[in-house]
């Protein structure tokens, strides 16, 4: 029953979506723009760096609140647990992310969500996403390529620190559930970005800027699009 109680939780937290209402806020439905994707990504293409960032802090704080919310509901009672249960309520935070029900469930490819979530974890994995995920966006400009290889850290992490007796308390079917939903939660990041992963085989993904030249490129879509390419 806790973990259905953290997924609900989680879930309600996700539905916020920071990037389609600060569109609206802005005269557009983000989702019909750029990549179509209600996320920070697409936000910082379509509306700027401002937009992004914002987006960016909105997504990975509603994350962080519903797992502290789930820890000051469980951790007295279930301190053994707790590591799983925040999993859990990170988990449902990612879903209500990407799949919002009162958006015909179009939402985002929960990454920044999972930022929250890497955050309020545990502090061993901030260094690693902090490290992964910027030291690939500087390197690369590649906004996916630092998100997949954020996860694929995420899930080694997590197995090395749960077998080095990071999360004390916990038992080995506790610990082993706990791999299990952070590999189905890579699972779904994969799956989200399918077609970010074809494009970065095939040397065609696009780049993204914290600069004038990311807007550059947006601009340039928005005329392929509106000359019907």
């Amino acid at each position: 029953m806790e973990r259905i109680i953290c997924l609900v939780i989680g879930y309600a937290f996700g539905l916020f979506q920071t990037s389609y209402f600060y569109g609206k806020a802005h005269g557009i439905d983000i989702r019909q723009y750029g990549s179509g994707n209600a996320g920070t990504t697409n936000a910082l293409r379509v509306l700027g760096t401002r937009a992004g960032l914002i987006v960016l802090a909105g997504d990975c704080l509603k994350c962080m609140a519903a797992v502290w919310v789930s820890r000051l509901i469980f951790g007295q009672s279930h301190p053994d647990m707790i590591y799983l249960l925040s999993l859990y309520t990170g988990a449902g935070a990612i879903l209500g992310h990407n799949f919002p029900f009162y958006m015909n469930f179009r939402g985002g490819k929960g990454i920044a969500a999972t930022a929250g979530l890497i955050l309020s974890f545990h502090p061993y994995f901030i260094v690693m996403g902090v490290a992964v995920f910027f030291g690939i966006f500087f390197t690369t400009h590649l906004v996916s390529l630092g998100s997949l290889l954020v996860y694929l850290g995420f899930v080694v992490e997590m197995v090395i620190c749960g077998q080095l007796g990071v999360f004390a308390g916990m038992t080995q079917a506790q610990l082993t559930e706990l791999y299990v939903l952070a590999l189905l939660l890579a699972a779904l990041a994969y799956w989200k970005h399918k077609e970010n992963i074809v494009r970065l085989i095939h040397g065609n993904e696009r780049k993204t800027y914290l600069t004038k030249k990311n807007k550059v490129d947006v601009e340039t879509d928005g005329q392929e699009k509106s000359d019907g390419k």
